[in-house]
């Protein structure tokens, strides 16, 4: 499922107004139709007294819809319309004419006592008062009033997006509405799927309002929902090479998690066969920690640290296996820098980097460039801030837009690893992922992540296809971890312990998974 932008949106109404004949006033009728069809279905129409608050842009329009679709099925429905209607384009002048005419009390320019004296007499909240396009901090009457309705304890439904909340970023501007149920139109956009917006907005829900299919699968809109493929059956006369050859090169002393949980998750994801090339005294530590691993012990520096002269064996190593890992755990020891970006700039086998691995290369960025095989990047925030030479709070500003820009830079796949991850492809592709949850914000999960990436190229798949999928899949286990235990108290190694669960659910229902966007979206006609 496609993601938009605010401006992408915009565009996509303007083409079906004049590209697909369909009138504004439809686009606005059906969108109000498809959220007084969820507030119906959600809780009931006949006696529920509404308050319906409408700002003066198209969003108002939009609830003077909702409002007289309530009203017609025997809602009690007040509507305050805030801000000066003078501002309505022709569609919302239109339906702001044929509220009154409905015989709806409809007040303009009310105070905030008046709308709380409403509330304290209502069941459920309407939010129409401000929209996606929203580029300031909201104030004024707006912010007395989002107050107003969270205090309230009411079911609030908003429309398109909870009043505050920046419709690219899911940043909050201010103050948000905090929905339980938000009705978006057209497509979802980045401001429902990215937290805090997707928090605040509840249950998501998407209406097509008569959008034709060409429009929602436009090619101009590169950010999509990460759905990713099925995965093929396992050959039952396959080995263990048949399922991948992984070399991870990762530790060093007092760092023995690290690559113990990023080699042996490769195994519990289904890879065939992990290498683990650490310092000999981390090797000796992990070999009781990770036994299934193939180890291949290493000299060290003085600090503990893989030294450059490694470079050499793991260049001839990393050239038989099928994919590379560099990074966790690895230390900031200053010729393990040097051997990191040696290896990034010599091997011709995929590489994944992570962890130190990326501090190592976010000063030598052309290593990275010039690379022929393929690459990963699995960065938090502020990695990916070093990379881009930003500020974290510039990439959290714009993490789609940054994510973009730097798989097309680095010709690298990019997983952007927050509370909804993001995996960014050369072509410009940005995919948002579903899965996943608070509790997997624990030291060791990304490690457990680049084992999971690497097991899916193993088995088979293309390396965009594998990260999109060893994403999903690490957060699935993260889910089904969970499920079990709760968020609270989680570690990695309950995440690794729920991949071979996490993996056997993805086989069996893979259609189940993907229904409603792993309950990411609920599509209504």
């Amino acid at each position: 499922m496609k993601v938009s932008t605010v401006e992408e949106m915009r565009d996509l109404d303007r083409r079906a107004v004049s590209e697909h004949g369909v009138p504004e006033q439809i686009l606005m009728e059906n969108a109000g139709l498809g959220a007084a069809h969820v507030i119906a279905d959600e809780l009931g129409v006949e006696g529920v007294r509404f308050c319906v608050l409408c700002g003066a842009g198209n969003n108002g329009g939009d609830g003077l819809v909702v409002a007289r679709k309530l009203a017609s099925n025997r809602g009690q429905v007040r509507v305050f319309v805030i801000g000066d209607p003078d501002g309505y384009g022709a569609s919302s002048r239109l339906n702001l004419e044929m509220a009154a005419k409905a015989g709806l009390t409809v007040e303009i320019g009310a105070s905030t006592a008046a709308v709380e004296a409403t509330i304290r007499d209502s069941d459920a909240v309407v939010d129409g008062l401000l929209g996606t396009g929203l580029k300031r901090e909201v104030g004024g009457q707006y912010r007395e009033l989002i107050e107003l309705v969270n205090a309230s304890g009411l079911p609030v439904f908003s429309l398109d997006i909870p009043s505050g909340v920046d419709g690219n970023t899911g940043l909050v501007r201010g103050v948000a509405v905090a929905a339980d149920s938000t009705i978006t139109f057209g497509l979802p956009k980045l401001g429902n799927l990215l937290y805090p917006g997707a928090e605040l907005g509840g249950r998501l829900y998407v209406t097509h309002i008569s959008y034709p299919v060409e429009l929602q699968q436009s090619a101009n809109i590169q950010t999509e929902l990460n759905l990713p493929p099925e995965l093929e059956p396992r050959p039952v006369d396959g080995h263990k090479g048949s399922f991948g050859d992984v070399l991870f090169v990762a530790g060093a002393a007092s760092y023995y998690g690290a690559p113990s949980l990023a080699a042996l998750s490769m195994l519990k994801a289904g890879g065939g066969y992990s290498r683990l090339a650490a310092p000999r005294s981390v090797t000796r530590v992990v070999a009781g920690l990770a036994p299934e691993v193939v180890f291949v012990p290493q000299e060290e520096t003085a600090s503990g640290g893989l030294p450059l002269a490694a470079a050499a064996g793991l260049l001839e190593l990393g050239g038989q296996v099928d994919m590379v890992v560099v990074g966790p755990g690895l230390s900031l020891d200053g010729e393990t820098r040097q051997l990191v970006c040696r290896l990034a700039s010599e091997l011709k086998r995929p590489l994944l980097i992570d962890g130190d691995g990326l501090t190592a290369v976010a000063d030598e960025l052309e290593v990275v460039r010039r690379r022929t095989a393929l690459t990963v990047l699995t960065p938090h925030p502020g990695e990916m801030a070093r990379l881009v030479g930003r500020s974290v709070a510039e990439v959290q500003a714009d993490p789609v837009g940054t994510v973009r820009r730097a798989a097309a830079d680095l010709a690298a796949v990019i997983v952007l690893k927050q509370a909804r991850s993001l995996i960014g492809l050369p072509d410009g592709t940005v995919y948002l992922n579903p899965s996943g949850n608070s509790g997997m914000a624990t030291a060791g999960s990304g490690d457990v992540l680049t084992g999971t990436i690497a097991a899916m190229f193993g088995l088979g798949l293309e390396l965009g296809d594998a990260t999109r999928t060893g994403v999903f899949m690490h957060g699935l286990a993260g889910d089904l971890a969970a499920e079990e235990m709760g968020e609270d108290g989680m570690t990695a190694r309950d995440i690794l312990d729920h991949l071979p669960e996490a993996v056997a659910t993805y086989r069996e229902d893979y259609d189940e998974l993907m229904e409603d966007a792993y309950g990411a979206v609920t599509v209504i006609g």
